[in-house]
């Protein structure tokens, strides 16, 4: 009798340890990793509490292109629900680490979402349509791995969306006054918003020459310094995150000529969301080349 009585007691507690155990379950935020912390922003702000984001690339004096994923990384990627990365040659170590590690997981290249290939220029970032795509790509990824917040994601998402606007208005804003003028770069990084502002780019085989880690042809950099010093640039971006001496001259050419630089970085910097960061990119373009003096 005895037993009798402790049986139906244990299924009891057997039921409650089991509902506990899937209350917790669904109450742990997803695993998000990210390959650049712009990505893994976006994502904290589509996904809110309902995430968990690492983001692997976030140092602001690292060299994007010199990473090496180390083992905490690898197992970060390996017990994530949802990766994201930008594809197209510029974070090569996330596809290995994806393959090393095979399993059930949403993974997001986002030059895929917008039909780059190998070969285009890989900072895609910097166009916020890029994101706005990626934004709606992450919702769709995050709700199907918790369907029970679906509507939180989306309402999420159409705030990312709505806080795109005043960047929208200042790109066509700057676009309406700057289209046409001549810029240069010590690297591409900021080709994206420069075709979004219709400016016209010289000295690209220079700046492909720099990204992809080669020595500038001599003509290469006698014409860059020809431009700077001969004033048929109005501006000089450079790369704030990745040193180079070749680079580095141009930049020292540009402000002895009296051209305008401005630096643009490959990771969103600390204390700040994307918005915020591309809106402080376009000020200090703004800044450099006022109206008065266009």
């Amino acid at each position: 009798m005895r037993l009798f009585r402790l049986r139906p007691l244990g299924l009891v507690a057997g039921a409650f340890l089991v509902s506990l155990l899937a209350s917790a379950a669904e109450a742990a935020p997803i695993g998000v990793v990210a390959a650049e912390n712009f990505y893994g922003d976006v994502a904290r702000q589509i996904g809110g509490g309902g995430v968990s984001v690492t983001s692997i690339l976030e140092n602001p004096n690292q060299d994007p292109h010199l990473f090496e994923a180390s083992p905490s990384v690898a197992r970060a990627v390996a017990a994530a629900r949802i990766v994201v990365y930008s594809g197209i040659d510029y974070d090569p170590w996330m596809e290995k680490l994806i393959a090393a590690s095979p399993g059930e997981r949403s993974v997001i290249v986002v030059a895929a979402l917008i039909g780059r290939k190998s070969g285009d220029n890989p900072h895609i970032w910097y166009d916020p349509a890029t994101m706005r795509i990626f934004a709606a790509r992450f919702a769709a990824a995050v709700g199907a791995a918790d369907p029970a917040h679906k509507a939180d994601f989306a309402a999420n998402l159409a705030r990312f969306d709505a806080s795109l606007a005043p960047l929208e208005a200042k790109i066509a804003a700057l676009r309406a006054r700057l289209a046409g003028t001549p810029v240069t770069a010590t690297e591409p990084v900021f080709g994206e918003m420069f075709a979004r502002l219709g400016m016209v780019v010289r000295d690209m085989p220079f700046q492909m020459a720099v990204m992809n880690d080669t020595e500038p042809a001599a003509k290469d950099v006698a014409a860059f310094e020809n431009d700077l010093r001969q004033h048929r640039v109005r501006l000089l971006v450079y790369n704030a995150q990745a040193s180079d001496p070749v680079a580095e001259k141009m930049e020292k050419i540009a402000r002895q000529s009296g051209v305008p630089v401005v630096g643009a970085s490959e990771t969103e910097p600390p204390g700040k969301d994307y918005q915020h960061w591309v809106a402080a990119e376009l000020d200090a373009v703004d800044h450099a080349l006022p109206a008065a003096s266009h």
